[in-house]
């Protein structure tokens, strides 16, 4: 599977049980059960001065935002939060591409007009970039 694919976890279908028995699947995942893709958030160009997002339908007809590029970040700082541009990604714990193709992830480290500063979110799944600074 793709990573960027749709989320399809299930178990090992060679695992065995204690007693030597192997497991067998009790039923397929609903549909309501597997994931989306994978919203990958692309730092905007610096041309651009608005956030792109789109609506995404949920289950129960709840919509939540998905962000496709972010130009700038909520900041966390001393003195209270503050919107900043966004210059550029420099490292991601989750993929080191990611840094590369500027994939903005939580946990991914940005270059902000403050410095550097984390993401403490999801902007795939809410719709925004906070961050806090690094010290």
């Amino acid at each position: 599977m793709s990573q960027f694919g749709k989320q399809l976890h299930s178990g090992s279908k060679t695992k065995r049980y204690g007693n030597g028995k192997r497991k067998v699947k009790f039923r397929d995942k609903k549909r309501y059960e597997i994931g989306n893709y994978f919203s990958a958030t692309k730092l905007a160009d610096a041309k651009k001065d608005k956030d792109v997002t789109s609506d995404i339908r949920r289950r129960g007809g709840k919509v939540t935002a998905k962000l496709k590029s972010a130009a700038f970040a909520n900041l966390l700082t001393k003195s209270g939060y503050k919107k900043v541009r966004i210059k550029g990604v420099l490292e991601s714990k989750d993929n080191r591409n990611f840094a590369r193709q500027n994939l903005i992830t939580k946990g991914t480290v940005i270059n902000t007009d403050l410095g550097k500063a984390v993401v403490v979110n999801r902007p795939g799944r809410e719709g925004s970039v906070n961050a806090k600074l690094v010290e």
